[in-house]
């Protein structure tokens, strides 16, 4: 395996952390500004006030984007293994 092909497979492998991720940690960003503005119109500070509303937001998001979520990492598993069977490993 040379240098060049092992860059690329990381560099691939950190853009799909990231893309799969992103919609998790995009609902939890929303979900935190919105609970903290409404935290700071009403000057409620209660802290399980941002816990549990994300948590259940963040929970329906992940069951609503795991079937993608999952194709996209057997698709990218299935380029690995192909991708080493070529190199004869």
């Amino acid at each position: 395996m040379s240098i060049s092909l092992a860059v690329e497979l990381i560099r691939r492998a950190v853009f799909l952390a990231l893309l799969v991720g992103s919609p998790l940690l995009l609902t939890a960003l929303v979900i935190g500004v919105l609970v903290s503005l409404v935290q700071a119109v009403t000057q409620l500070q209660e802290q399980t006030l941002t816990f549990l509303p994300k948590l259940g937001l963040i929970a329906l998001v992940f069951i609503i984007a795991l079937p993608w979520m999952l194709s996209q990492m057997v698709a990218y598993m299935t380029g690995v293994m192909r991708g080493l069977s070529t190199l004869g490993l």
